[in-house]
């Protein structure tokens, strides 16, 4: 039996999810305003649904899920606002915002893997599951993201 049919305190719900999930929204979409809104979709999406789900981290994974696919849709959208360099958005140092902004330089679906592997700590099984793509394709996609970021950063230099 899933986890829906229990009640759910909304406020902690929200407090215990929306800042993993805003963390990738911003990485997807580079605007703060436009992460907001994804995440609060992806918590409404939970509401309608109420998904029956096995555990906690099968929970996370379905926002996950929700949330970058929504970005995906925004991204897509041609009233699409101008982004910001991600670097500043997510409030990094002044030294580290070049490595921010050459993340931000990689397609969308590269920035969710390098996201989801490095930064939520999944495996690429995982990822596979929760992106509905082949695992193979995960690990080729990582493999080629970091390739990408090596030789633009190399550029940098």
């Amino acid at each position: 039996m899933g986890m829906s049919n229990r009640p759910v305190d909304w406020e902690a719900f929200v407090l215990h999810h929306e800042n993993h999930l805003y963390r990738a929204a911003l990485a997807l979409l580079g605007s703060r305003e436009e992460a907001q809104d994804a995440v609060q979709d992806a918590l409404v999406k939970y509401l309608e649904k109420r998904p029956a789900l096995e555990s906690e981290a099968h929970e996370r994974a379905w926002l996950l899920r929700v949330t970058i696919n929504l970005c995906k849709s925004r991204l897509r959208s041609p009233w699409r606002r101008r982004r910001v360099p991600l670097g500043e958005l997510m409030g990094a140092a002044e030294e580290d915002r070049p490595a921010f902004d050459t993340l931000d330089a990689l397609p969308v679906k590269d920035r969710a893997v390098i996201h989801l592997y490095y930064y939520e700590g999944y495996t690429t099984a995982e990822i596979a599951r929760m992106t509905r793509e082949a695992e193979g394709t995960v690990r080729s996609r990582l493999h080629r993201a970091r390739q990408k970021l090596r030789r633009l950063l190399e550029k940098e230099d």
